[in-house]
């Protein structure tokens, strides 16, 4: 029997480290500072939502040229430098406190993330072996996948606790050691050439054969900007932001659990075979969230939208990656995530228009919309590639 090539390797882990530091952080703020624009600075719903959509902003426009960067310039170098810049975005929560200087450094700080998580994402799909893309990215996605639940959890833990100035303080020396991590990543397999300057083509900024994949990644993640700019709110509402952080657990230990199953799946079956399930799930998921009257069920809720997302984003990421040949994946990867932002950011606005208007249930009862579409899409797509396979 032949043996598998490895995919936790020294430089995976690295990156895998990284990563996760770098999505602690966000999501750490993306919980914290929603109820850090209302409840200390007396702002909106409407400005709760623009903490996240303005961030994103930035990382949707910044980030298709960020394939091209990194051609030029080199992935790691550039994923030092920007984790550097994104360090100091992060220390800086701790001094600015006017709710327009705020937004100006969300907007900065989301430049940073882009290309960070870009440059991060492109070395970890250069270091898998092509025979495990699909387990190896799933595995590498677990770091975003965790951060989902630690970020949180963090963050609604020292809100309770201590203060926000514990908590920005505390998620800089966590990024600290991710950029530690960071120091360890082997150089880049194949060195950036100089090249000639040029104009830029269509093809500097997008992958095109990752386009119809990241449009699909861009609903499931309009739906998911519910969760993630406006679950701490609504628990909150509702007298359980107690259990907040347990949701985000359990949202975690379901993802952990099934992802060596999902993975392999992946690679031996079909992405369908995932994808699928995996968005009905998280349509249950968001219909428990929307009806919950306990906290039993609101832990249900959980579980299944952490099936859900842990399912079908890192085999949308996948498919995105292997849709083009490896030295694009760098451009692949841009493009996944410049939908992928954009469907959260979109979502975050819109849906923090529809919470201010009509509620919170109702919020959750609108983005399942958006996960029916997304099951149409993938099943007309995956006909039209069986048919002409």
């Amino acid at each position: 029997m032949k043996k598998k090539d490895p995919i936790w390797t020294k430089a995976f882990i690295s990156l895998f480290t990284t990563n996760f530091s770098i999505f602690i952080v966000f999501y750490g703020l993306v919980s914290a500072l929603p109820l850090y624009a209302k409840d200390v600075l007396s702002r909106s719903d409407e400005d709760a939502g623009l903490l996240m959509t303005i961030f994103l902003i930035s990382a949707i426009i910044v980030r298709p040229f960020s394939g091209k960067l990194l051609d030029l310039v080199g992935k790691r170098k550039i994923l030092w430098t920007t984790l550097f810049l994104y360090l100091i975005c992060t220390g800086l929560y701790y001094v600015v406190e006017p709710f327009q200087a705020l937004l100006v450094l969300r907007f900065v700080q989301g430049i940073f993330f882009s290309i960070a998580t870009t440059a991060s994402g492109s070395l970890a799909a250069d270091n898998i072996p092509t025979s495990r893309r699909g387990a190896g990215l799933g595995y590498f996605t677990m770091s975003t996948n965790l951060a989902v639940v630690v970020g949180p959890f963090v963050a609604l833990t020292f809100i309770q606790f201590f203060s926000y100035d514990i908590l920005f303080l505390s998620l800089t020396t966590l990024l600290i050691l991710g950029a530690t991590a960071a120091l360890m990543i082997p150089a880049d397999k194949k060195r950036a050439k100089s090249l000639p300057k040029t104009k830029l083509s269509w093809n500097d900024l997008f992958e095109k054969k990752a386009l119809p994949i990241a449009f699909n990644a861009s609903l499931v993640a309009f739906a998911y900007a519910s969760v993630l700019s406006y679950l701490s709110i609504y628990s909150q509402e509702k007298g359980l932001l107690h259990l907040t952080s347990s949701f985000f657990a359990v949202f975690a230990a379901v993802m952990l659990l099934t992802r060596p199953f999902t993975g392999r799946i992946f690679d031996e079956k079909g992405p369908q075979y995932i994808i699928i399930p995996g968005l009905f799930s998280f349509i249950i998921g968001l219909v428990l969230l929307a009806f919950m009257n306990s906290p039993s069920l609101f832990l249900l809720a959980g579980a299944f939208i952490g099936l859900g997302y842990g399912a079908v984003v890192p085999s949308f990421q996948t498919l995105a990656i292997q849709s083009t040949k490896n030295e694009r994946s760098g451009y692949a990867t841009a493009t996944f995530f410049t939908l992928f932002d954009s469907g959260l950011a979109i979502g975050s606005y819109v849906l923090g228009l529809i919470a201010s208007r009509l509620g919170y249930q109702n919020l959750y009862l609108y983005s399942i919309i958006f996960l029916f579409i997304a099951v149409v899409v993938f099943i007309v797509r995956q006909k039209k590639l069986d048919r002409f396979a």
